[in-house]
């Protein structure tokens, strides 16, 4: 199959979108390439990164993806880079993409990442790609390039369910005997698990709202503070929630609110995004703990393979996990002066990428 790919000004939402759609239901991508991630994305941010489409000889759309420019500062002065399914934009970009590449065809991922390469090699706007959040090995890592840069790993801790339902739903003896013994306290605290309800796109606006009101004062650098990251999760969670892939959960006891979750459901996963946890009731209180063992016990329920807590090094991810992988961060930069300096001068100074 011979694949042509070219970059274009983003089109009008209404008419994107069911081209995304239709090659989103012809792929095995994950839910941050979507639709309703970028669609709510772009929806809800002054963003309008190029559009690259990946087509065969009849004109048929084999991949798609956005691709941002900006001038990103660098240790040495700016520098032109391109962003993939990002914009560049701090800001804009909070909403950090997870499983990041080419929204492509079954089957058509390798060849649709050599024609996105090809295009790159004819664009001259550029010195650095950045490739946020994909898996090791990605066939996007091939690009003949001067310099390629891992800048970051992270963990993404995970629940096997279907040990869980093998343990008889004993999801506790699965994990290390200190966080048993927390969250045996947290539940004899409330009194077992808190019940779990899900909010219908009616109520997705007051339970965000109640979030907001849990993180205030819990974060140096809070996301809730953000009232373009506000207006985002609301239009995600609503429009997830009427196609069944984003749940939107209260955990509540006798004594109120627990904790809220905000989680993707796809392709027979759950996948934690964001959470709000009330105060602890007493010095040993675990309320996250308890809230995202209700939310394995709510999944598992449903048959649902794996719970997933995101990319992240956060302790309590790990505690609660019974199985991980990784997503990697990389910079991939052409050969330019000022970016060969600042490879030396790093070296020198022994500072890394990431730095």
């Amino acid at each position: 199959m011979a694949l042509s790919a070219h970059f274009s000004p983003l089109p009008d939402l209404a008419a994107l979108a069911p081209r995304w759609q239709a090659l989103e239901a012809a792929s095995d991508a994950s839910f941050f390439l979507g639709w309703t991630w970028t669609g709510s994305w772009l929806e809800s941010y002054d963003v309008r990164p190029d559009l690259l489409c990946v087509t065969d000889e009849g004109g048929r759309d084999i991949a798609l993806a956005l691709s941002g420019h900006a001038l990103q500062p660098r240790l040495l002065g700016r520098c032109a880079t391109l962003s993939l399914n990002q914009s560049g934009d701090p800001a804009a970009d909070r909403p950090y993409v997870e499983y990041n590449g080419l929204l492509a065809r079954r089957g058509a991922e390798t060849q649709s990442a050599q024609a996105f390469h090809a295009a790159l090699q004819r664009r001259t706007d550029w010195r650095a790609l950045r490739l946020s959040g994909i898996a090791p090995g990605s066939p996007l890592l091939g690009l003949p390039i001067r310099r390629a840069t891992r800048v970051d790993s992270s963990p993404v801790y995970q629940i096997d369910l279907a040990a869980v339902r093998a343990a008889n739903s004993d999801y506790l003896s699965l994990l290390s005997a200190n966080t048993r013994s927390q969250i045996r306290r947290a539940m004899k605290d409330h009194g077992g698990l808190p019940i779990v309800a899900a909010a219908t796109p009616d109520e997705a606006a007051t339970w965000l709202d109640d979030m907001r009101a849990l993180n205030e004062g819990r974060h140096a650098d809070n996301a809730w503070a953000d009232p373009a990251f506000c207006r985002f999760l609301l239009t995600l969670t609503q429009k997830g929630i009427l196609t069944g892939e984003v749940e939107l959960l209260r955990f509540r006891d006798e004594g109120g609110t627990v904790g809220l979750l905000v989680n993707f459901i796809h392709r027979g996963q759950a996948m934690n995004y964001q959470s709000g946890f009330a105060a602890p009731r007493t010095a040993k209180d675990k309320p996250g703990l308890l809230c995202h063992s209700a939310a394995v016990a709510h999944y598992a329920g449903k048959g649902l393979s794996l719970y997933s807590l995101l990319a992240g090094k956060d302790r309590y991810k790990q505690s609660l996990a019974t199985c991980e992988e990784a997503l990697e961060w990389w910079i991939l930069e052409r050969f330019s002066p000022a970016l060969e300096a600042e490879g030396l001068l790093r070296r020198l100074l022994k500072r890394p990428a990431s730095a």
